[in-house]
């Protein structure tokens, strides 16, 4: 099944972030909890845990793109259950 994951809530007064650097190649399995992408906030670097476990299939978003907390980042492949 495709997932597309979307950029979580990282503060109360985070609305936006900046996509620093992809942790991750396009094509690799991950876990779920696996480091996923940097992301820069207005005080802090954070990084964001994939929350599901599959293959990386696409970046929705590219490096130093501002994305909304809710915005899809990424497409992952979850296995058939």
């Amino acid at each position: 099944m495709l997932v597309h994951v979307t950029l979580p809530r990282l503060g109360d007064t985070t609305t936006e972030v900046l996509i620093k650097e992809w942790l991750q190649s396009v094509g690799v399995r991950l876990e779920a909890g696996s480091p996923l992408v940097v992301v820069e906030t207005d005080k802090v670097d954070v990084d964001v845990p994939s929350p599901v476990a599959g293959v990386l299939i696409e970046y929705l978003v590219a490096p130093d793109e501002e994305v909304a907390v809710g915005t899809p980042i990424c497409a992952v492949e979850t296995p058939d259950e």
